[in-house]
Protein backbone atom coordinates (compact mmCIF):
# COMPACT_ATOMS: atom_id res chain seq x y z
CA UNK A 1 0.00 0.00 0.00
CA UNK A 2 1.20 3.51 -0.64
CA UNK A 3 0.25 6.83 0.85
CA UNK A 4 0.06 10.22 -0.76
CA UNK A 5 2.14 10.88 -3.87
CA UNK A 6 3.30 7.28 -4.19
CA UNK A 7 5.25 7.20 -0.92
CA UNK A 8 4.84 4.34 1.55
CA UNK A 9 2.32 5.05 4.29
CA UNK A 10 3.78 6.39 7.56
CA UNK A 11 3.02 3.02 9.18
CA UNK A 12 4.91 1.18 6.43
CA UNK A 13 7.87 3.55 6.77
CA UNK A 14 8.02 3.06 10.54
CA UNK A 15 7.98 -0.73 10.19
CA UNK A 16 10.60 -0.58 7.42
CA UNK A 17 12.78 1.44 9.80
CA UNK A 18 12.58 -1.29 12.47
CA UNK A 19 13.45 -3.89 9.82
CA UNK A 20 16.41 -1.76 8.75
CA UNK A 21 17.62 -1.47 12.34
CA UNK A 22 17.34 -5.25 12.69
CA UNK A 23 19.40 -5.70 9.51
CA UNK A 24 22.31 -3.72 10.95
CA UNK A 25 22.80 -1.98 7.58
CA UNK A 26 23.78 1.65 8.29
CA UNK A 27 22.96 2.87 4.79
CA UNK A 28 19.56 1.14 4.77
CA UNK A 29 18.69 2.74 8.13
CA UNK A 30 19.91 6.22 7.16
CA UNK A 31 18.01 6.07 3.85
CA UNK A 32 14.73 6.10 5.81
CA UNK A 33 15.36 9.41 7.59
CA UNK A 34 15.15 12.93 6.25
CA UNK A 35 18.15 15.18 5.71
CA UNK A 36 17.23 17.29 8.78
CA UNK A 37 16.23 14.24 10.87
CA UNK A 38 15.85 14.89 14.61
CA UNK A 39 16.70 11.92 16.84
CA UNK A 40 15.58 12.56 20.42
CA UNK A 41 15.88 10.35 23.53
CA UNK A 42 13.93 10.81 26.73
CA UNK A 43 16.30 8.68 28.82
CA UNK A 44 19.20 10.43 30.51
CA UNK A 45 21.39 7.63 29.13
CA UNK A 46 20.49 8.47 25.54
CA UNK A 47 21.77 11.39 23.51
CA UNK A 48 20.09 13.01 20.57
CA UNK A 49 21.45 14.11 17.25
CA UNK A 50 20.23 16.28 14.38
CA UNK A 51 20.82 15.56 10.72
CA UNK A 52 20.98 12.43 8.60
CA UNK A 53 24.77 12.56 8.24
CA UNK A 54 25.36 12.94 11.99
CA UNK A 55 22.90 10.11 12.65
CA UNK A 56 24.61 7.86 10.10
CA UNK A 57 27.98 8.52 11.79
CA UNK A 58 26.58 7.39 15.15
CA UNK A 59 24.90 4.26 13.85
CA UNK A 60 28.08 2.20 13.49
CA UNK A 61 28.94 2.73 17.16
CA UNK A 62 25.37 1.99 18.28
CA UNK A 63 25.18 -1.18 16.20
CA UNK A 64 28.62 -2.25 17.42
CA UNK A 65 27.55 -1.87 21.05
CA UNK A 66 24.26 -3.75 20.63
CA UNK A 67 25.23 -7.15 19.19
CA UNK A 68 22.37 -9.23 17.77
CA UNK A 69 20.11 -6.16 17.97
CA UNK A 70 16.45 -6.90 17.36
CA UNK A 71 13.40 -4.65 17.71
CA UNK A 72 10.04 -6.41 17.93
CA UNK A 73 7.03 -4.15 17.40
CA UNK A 74 4.32 -4.83 19.97
CA UNK A 75 1.80 -2.81 17.98
CA UNK A 76 1.66 0.12 15.60
CA UNK A 77 -0.52 3.17 16.17
CA UNK A 78 -0.77 5.57 13.24
CA UNK A 79 -2.63 8.84 12.78
CA UNK A 80 -1.73 10.89 9.75
CA UNK A 81 2.03 11.56 9.71
CA UNK A 82 2.43 10.38 13.33
CA UNK A 83 3.25 6.78 14.22
CA UNK A 84 3.88 5.24 17.65
CA UNK A 85 5.52 1.83 17.92
CA UNK A 86 5.87 0.22 21.34
CA UNK A 87 8.75 -2.23 21.04
CA UNK A 88 10.83 -4.85 22.81
CA UNK A 89 14.54 -4.47 22.13
CA UNK A 90 16.78 -7.50 22.63
CA UNK A 91 20.53 -7.56 22.17
CA UNK A 92 23.81 -8.42 23.82
CA UNK A 93 25.85 -5.61 25.39
CA UNK A 94 29.34 -6.44 26.66
CA UNK A 95 28.35 -10.09 26.31
CA UNK A 96 25.27 -9.73 28.52
CA UNK A 97 21.77 -10.31 27.15
CA UNK A 98 19.40 -7.37 27.52
CA UNK A 99 15.69 -6.93 27.01
CA UNK A 100 14.26 -3.41 27.14
CA UNK A 101 10.71 -2.28 26.46
CA UNK A 102 10.34 1.15 24.93
CA UNK A 103 8.46 3.16 22.36
CA UNK A 104 9.33 5.09 19.24
CA UNK A 105 7.24 8.10 18.27
CA UNK A 106 7.78 9.13 14.66
CA UNK A 107 6.80 12.03 12.41
CA UNK A 108 6.97 10.84 8.83
CA UNK A 109 6.70 13.07 5.79
CA UNK A 110 6.89 11.97 2.13
CA UNK A 111 8.12 8.51 3.10
CA UNK A 112 10.95 9.70 5.38
CA UNK A 113 11.22 9.93 9.15
CA UNK A 114 11.76 13.57 10.06
CA UNK A 115 11.58 13.24 13.85
CA UNK A 116 12.01 10.26 16.15
CA UNK A 117 11.53 10.27 19.92
CA UNK A 118 12.73 7.14 21.72
CA UNK A 119 11.23 6.45 25.14
CA UNK A 120 13.13 3.80 27.13
CA UNK A 121 14.22 3.14 30.71
CA UNK A 122 17.92 3.91 31.11
CA UNK A 123 17.97 2.52 34.65
CA UNK A 124 16.63 -0.82 33.45
CA UNK A 125 19.36 -0.85 30.81
CA UNK A 126 21.99 -0.04 33.46
CA UNK A 127 20.70 -2.78 35.74
CA UNK A 128 20.86 -5.41 33.04
CA UNK A 129 24.31 -4.39 31.76
CA UNK A 130 26.11 -3.28 34.94
CA UNK A 131 24.60 -5.19 37.88
CA UNK A 132 26.40 -8.37 38.70
CA UNK A 133 24.00 -9.64 41.35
Amino acid sequence: MTGDRGHPTPRETALSYLEALNSGDVDRIAALVGEDFVNEHTSARGTGVVGRDAYRERLASFLGTFADLHYEAEETIAEGPLVAVPYVLTARVSGRPIRIRGMFRFRIEEGLITHRVDYWDGEEFRRQVEDRG
